[in-house]
């Protein structure tokens, strides 16, 4: 049982590994899994990461003051909408898998890390999450979660590849398969939480007595 100091913490962690979970991940970056070298997709992880991990940061540290003063909406409106998105997003990976966003993944090395920061990465999901992990920890907390969250979805991907390249010889439609499926499987956890968000963000609204 975690103490009541390190609960926010683990609970705004599971929220965001949730998120990036590296299974259904590797759906989205199967292209890259199958194309590129270790190294070459190592960095264009790290790059994509970096890039998302400083606006998770911004997002945590401008909370819902962002939204409020300098956007003059409400973040309820936001994890309403984020939620719709997300939503279709897991639903879309349900159905369609790898094929999704495949031609997203073309191009260069830079031009790739922009496109798995975003849409993969940064989303109306994360954002929001991002947000309320600043609202439950000190600034601080909300970085190195967020951070190390990345951190070790990246660990995570890195030995998928490597799996996926020892095994892509001899057991190549198996390894694809597995990886199809468990990403699919994924996506009903990502539309779990997107309903949660949607049912949130109303209930923040005030749209319907609790």
């Amino acid at each position: 049982m975690p103490t009541p100091t390190m609960e926010p913490y683990l609970r705004s962690f599971l929220l965001f590994f949730a998120l990036f979970n590296p299974f259904l991940m590797s759906i989205y970056l199967l292209e890259l899994i199958r194309g590129l070298p270790t190294s070459a997709f190592l960095r264009v992880l790290v790059r994509g990461s970096f890039i998302s991990a400083c606006v998770f940061s911004l997002f945590a540290w401008g909370g819902e003051t962002f939204f409020r003063d300098y956007l003059q909406v409400r973040f309820a409106s936001f994890q309403i909408f984020g939620g719709i998105v997300f939503l279709l997003i897991g639903l879309r990976y349900v159905f369609s898998g790898a094929n999704a966003i495949s031609d997203l993944m073309r191009g260069t090395p830079d031009v790739i890390a922009g496109s798995i920061a975003m849409p993969i990465m940064i989303g109306p999901g994360t954002v929001s999450a991002s947000v309320v992990i600043g609202t439950r920890l000190p600034y601080y907390g909300a970085v190195a979660v967020i951070f190390g969250t990345l951190a070790l979805t990246i660990l995570c991907l890195v030995a998928i590849k490597a799996l996926h390249d020892r095994l892509k010889d001899s057991h190549a439609a198996l390894t694809d398969r597995y990886i199809d499926l468990a990403g699919r499987m994924s996506a009903l956890l990502i539309g779990t939480i997107a309903v949660d968000m949607i049912v949130t963000g109303v209930q923040r609204a005030g749209l319907f007595a609790h």
